[in-house]
């Protein structure tokens, strides 16, 4: 399983339950990098936002990347870069559902 950022510290499910219950969540980052005829538009690893975090600052780092890094490409570099701004700047993509789901499938039933 992929290694999820921020998500160290968290010990039992019941926790992690609350967690989510309070507005955590799980979301991944967009970034764009332009080398004028290439234009790259990639994600980021797994974060783990807790209730009491901004996913919007989180991703700022890959938000900066982007607007130095994005716009250099053409046609596709402008475009990637709008693109990738929507997405970072509401919080990134919550693929909450999706983990949750996966930890449930591999989790061991209890007899």
């Amino acid at each position: 399983m992929t290694k999820i950022v921020g998500f160290e510290d968290i010990q039992s499910t019941e926790q992690l339950q609350l967690e989510i219950q309070q507005g955590g969540k799980f979301v991944m980052y967009q970034y764009c990098i332009s080398l004028v005829v290439i234009t790259f538009k990639r994600w980021s690893k797994i974060y783990f936002v807790r209730h009491e975090q901004d996913a919007t600052m989180k991703g700022l780092p890959f938000t900066f990347l982007t607007l130095v890094m994005g716009w250099w490409g053409f046609p596709w570099g402008p475009i990637y870069t709008i693109q990738t701004l929507w997405i970072n700047l509401r919080g990134g993509k919550d693929i909450t559902k999706e983990i949750t789901a996966s930890m449930v499938s591999v989790s061991p039933k209890a007899n």
